[in-house]
This record gives structure tokens, sequence and C-alpha cells, in this order.
């Protein structure tokens, strides 16, 4: 009688073990059948955001178009998927990324990742006019060298990144040369991972809005000769002094004494200050700002993207104003043909910004303002850099 007990209850758990696994097959079955999608871009540009994580106490959602610092909650469901509903967003390449518990997180359920400096970001696009170049097209496309030089001014064996136009390769044409900076945090990777510059460029020409152009990006820190893992172990005495590398200028010298002479002894690149551009956002508009400054008949066509007089910088930095009064006059003498300035309107760098408008004003130095919505973003530098790469050489 015992062993018959013992047998009933052995199949009871026998049967119970076996409607929990098949309701937990039935689970994964339908899970990737139904697997979590994030983002999901609506019919009017709304966009849901959900993560699965039944276990997790918190997440939050921070992205490019909240402003810098903010962030907001999703609401966890019963089968502990996590969601929130944004937007609708405007047409723009957006990135973002999680806090769960506290933790920084990427969307698992979106491929999309770019890196920013040292940290990864997902991202989506929502397309429409406001994005329309950031898309690859149909069409001729121009190419992108990872190129090693010397810099004798570092002393460094440095990397860049040079766009070629479509075409280059198949012709026998000179071209000018746009020198394009990055900002504090980022690398020669920069402006091609996150400001999507060759697919932009291409569209540009392709569409006859540019004209064909060289375009060269470099590794603006002056004690880095390349991005992440890529980047050859410094040797003793190689270190370059400085908060970020920005105030020791050692990056500007080289700039122009190893860059552009590389450039135009290793491309088919036409010289001559009206064949040369330059622009930089933040740290890079600081570093337009001194080499245009101290070498005022280099370049043609200046834009300073999101920097100014830095009077109080958070940095530590020195006033990068004081005592430039004859360096304005000079550079106003030699009668650049483009001079822009940019910035979105809550840029925590706005006032340095103003600071640089009014002393250009006291010297009757002439510019263009662009003023934007926004912030410190990505989101303002690719439509700045949209904006201005059709007004060079013309």
């Amino acid at each position: 009688m015992k062993k018959h007990l013992l047998n009933r209850r052995a199949l009871g758990f026998l049967l119970v073990l076996g409607l929990t696994v098949s309701l937990a097959n039935t689970a994964l079955a339908q899970f990737r059948r139904n697997p979590v999608v994030s983002p999901e871009i609506h019919a009017d540009n709304k966009v849901t955001f959900r993560v699965y994580a039944p276990n997790a106490n918190e997440i939050k959602l921070a992205g490019e178009w909240m402003g810098q610092g903010k962030s907001e909650p999703l609401v966890k469901g019963d089968t502990g998927l996590w969601a929130i509903t944004v937007g609708p967003l405007e047409p723009e390449l957006w990135g973002y990324n999680f806090t769960v518990d506290g933790a920084y997180a990427l969307d698992a359920s979106n491929a999309l990742v770019k890196r920013d400096g040292v940290r990864n970001i997902s991202f989506f696009m929502i397309k429409g006019k406001g994005s329309d170049l950031y898309e690859p097209k149909h069409g001729a496309k121009g190419m992108v060298s990872k190129v090693w030089y010397e810099s004798p001014t570092l002393g460094l064996t440095r990397r860049m990144y040079v766009y070629t136009p479509p075409g280059y390769e198949n012709s026998k044409d000179s071209y000018p040369v746009f020198y394009l900076l990055h900002g504090g945090g980022g690398d020669e990777d920069a402006w091609t991972e996150l400001g999507v510059a060759p697919t932009i460029l291409d569209n540009l020409i392709n569409s006859g809005q540019a004209k064909p152009m060289i375009v060269v990006m470099t590794n603006g820190n002056p004690d880095q000769t390349a991005a992440g893992i890529e980047a050859p172990a410094k040797l003793p005495g190689q270190e370059i002094p400085g908060p970020f590398g920005m105030a020791n200028k050692k990056f500007e010298e080289s700039l122009v004494k190893d860059v552009v002479p590389y450039v135009e002894s290793h491309y088919r690149a036409k010289k001559g200050k009206e064949n040369r551009a330059l622009s930089g956002l933040s740290m890079g508009g600081w570093q337009t700002l001194n080499t245009t400054f101290d070498n005022p008949t280099m370049f043609d066509y200046i834009c300073v993207m999101s920097m100014g007089f830095v009077k109080d910088s958070p940095f530590g930095l020195p006033n990068n104003g004081e005592g430039r009064g004859k360096d304005i006059d000079a550079l106003k003498k030699a009668n650049p043909k483009v001079y822009w300035i940019t910035c979105g309107k809550d840029d925590f760098l706005y006032d340095s910004v103003v600071n640089l408008r009014n002393t250009l004003d006291e010297h009757g130095f002439k510019y263009k303002y662009v003023e934007s919505t926004g912030g410190h973003t990505w989101a303002n530098w690719r439509i700045y850099l949209s904006q201005f790469a059709p007004v060079l050489f013309k």
C-alpha cells in the first residue's frame, strides 16, 4: 500500500514537472517568436523602448533629445517587461542608453551601437527631412583611409582618417582640403562614427550641393597616437602635459607643421589658403580658434562650433581670449572668405560664444553666426557640418 502511494506521488510529481517544462518551453518559443522590440519607431515618430528585466528595481532612459543629465523612468509590467514611449521626435540620428538599478546599460535588443570616446551608446534614426543627409543613398561613394603619419612636433607616430571624394581613385584632379576636428573625449574616429561625416559628404557632393573635397579627421589629443586599443604604447618621455591636451597648443602646432604638409605631399591636394578649410567642435573649436589666430593666412574657410572665449572655464583652462586683440586684427587683415560661429541655445559653452562674438564685434571682424536649438550634442554638430560644407571652396 505504501509503495503504491509513493508511485502515485512520483507520478504526480512527474506530471507537474512535465507541465512546468512544457509551459517553460512554450514561453521560450513565444519569446523566440516575439522577441523584445526596442526601439520601436511608430508612424507618428513616437518611440517605444523596452527592457526585459524581471529582477530589476528601477530602469531609466537617457536620450540625446532630453538634454544633458536628464532621464525618464520606464514602467514595469506584470511579465517583467519594462517600457516607455517618448516623442514624437524630430528626424535625427539619436543616441541613448539605460540605467538599470544605477548601472549604465546599452539596449540589448538594438544591434546599432556607436562608440563615443570611452563609452558606447545605442542609437536609432528617425527618418525625414532633418536626417536625410545621414542616410546612405545609391550612387558613388568616397573612401575613408586610416592613415599613419610621423609627427616630429609631438615625437609620435600618429593616425588620422582621410576621406577622399567619390571618383578620386580614377581621377587625376586635385582637390581642396577640409580639416575637421573633434571634441574633448573623442578621437580620430569621432566624425566618422558619431558625425557620419563620410555619408553627409557623399550625399552633398553627389547632389551637387558641395564641391568634391578631401576631408582630414585627425586625433586632436596631442598625447595620443590613435584611438583605443589600436594605439601603440607611448615611450618614456613622450607624455604631453596639459589638461586634456587642450591648453598646451601642441596639437595646433602639429596640425600646421605635420598634418597639412603630409596631406599636401601624399594626396592630390590643392595648396594655398583659398583651398584650405578648418572647423572643429568644442575642444576642436578651441583648437580652430588658436590655429587660425596664430596662422591668419593659412585658411580661407573657418567654422568654430560650440566654443568661444572661455573666461571661467569649468576645466581650469586659461582665458583663451586674453591678449588676442592683435591676432584678431591680423586675421581680419587676412580676410578669410568665410568665418562661421555656431552654437546651440542650451549649450553649456553658450556664454563663451557670446564672449567671442562681443570681442570680434569690438574689432569690426565680420562673421556669420548660426544658432540652433539644443545643447552640446552631435545632433547639432552634424547639422553644422551639413550647413558649412556646401559653402566651402566656392
